[in-house]
């Protein structure tokens, strides 16, 4: 337990340097560019648009009760798009920063944070876009939006066990990379994003379920369009953080068992 503790206290005590960290990731995307961040509301406003054109248009996708599809896409994309951006970026995120272990006595697990703090700016981006839409669409406003703000947490916490897992494993193996983009590209379907669950036959519902990203897909649309409280689903919420939390703390475990031999492998 002690060493647990120290290894989130030193988290907190480099929080400044973390942030500064990400800070410079951010701004490391787009130098030379020459409309800069600007990219970072484009990228997301072409995605969603080209998904749109092809389900909307192409395949003749109708809305989802009475929802106009746009933003029900939009709202499952956003956690989505977040969830594989901080999951690819943190699996390496060790062997990328190989010279900072390698010259300095260094705190391995803030890199892993580094990561997904930057990748919130493009998540908060997406999150601007699904409220302009919801604007454009005429539809209300609830206090549920904030709601969301407790299924962002659901997703850090997620994505902090396996940052932390991944990128242990990937010092040692780096064929872990490889799989996990393999796996974001099979999750992405086999994720409700693009086609609503109810269109399955309940088995299959029931086994789609296990999917711990369905619970916080399924969040994101109940916070911004549904207005149904997380507590309405007391089976998943326990199904989620039971999973969430066992591959938190496996994450935790294995990091700090590797973690004194990074320095002799990269």
């Amino acid at each position: 337990m002690g060493n647990k503790f120290h290894f989130f206290k030193s988290i907190y005590e480099q929080r400044r340097l973390i942030l500064s960290m990400a800070k410079r990731e951010v701004k490391s995307q787009y130098v030379g560019s020459t409309l800069g961040l600007v990219w970072t509301f484009i990228h997301p406003l072409v995605l969603i648009l080209v998904f749109w054109v092809v389900f909307s248009v192409g395949f003749k996708a109708v809305p989802t009760n009475n929802v106009p599809f746009v933003v029900w896409l939009t709202a499952g994309m956003t956690c989505w798009f977040a969830f594989a951006d901080m999951v690819s970026g943190t699996s390496g995120s060790i062997v990328v920063h190989a010279n900072l272990l390698k010259k300095t006595v260094f705190p391995a697990q803030i890199l892993v944070v580094v990561k997904i703090v930057s990748s919130l700016v493009a998540h908060g981006i997406f999150l601007l876009i699904l409220a302009g839409l919801l604007l454009f669409q005429n539809m209300p406003f609830s206090i549920y939006y904030f709601q969301a703000l407790y299924y962002l947490f659901c997703l850090l916490v997620l994505v902090l066990g396996i940052g932390w897992l991944t990128s242990a494993l990937n010092v040692f193996l780096r064929d872990v990379t490889q799989a996990i983009s393999l796996i974001l590209q099979v999750g992405f379907w086999a994720t409700p994003i693009f086609w609503d669950i109810n269109m399955m036959p309940e088995k299959l519902q029931f086994a789609l379920k296990f999917n711990p990203m369905f619970y916080i897909v399924q969040g994101y649309r109940d916070s911004f369009i549904s207005f149904i409280p997380f507590w309405d689903h007391p089976l998943l919420t326990f199904y989620f953080w039971a999973v969430a939390l066992t591959i938190f703390l496996f994450g935790v475990s294995i990091f700090k068992r590797l973690q004194p031999q990074f320095v002799d492998v990269l």
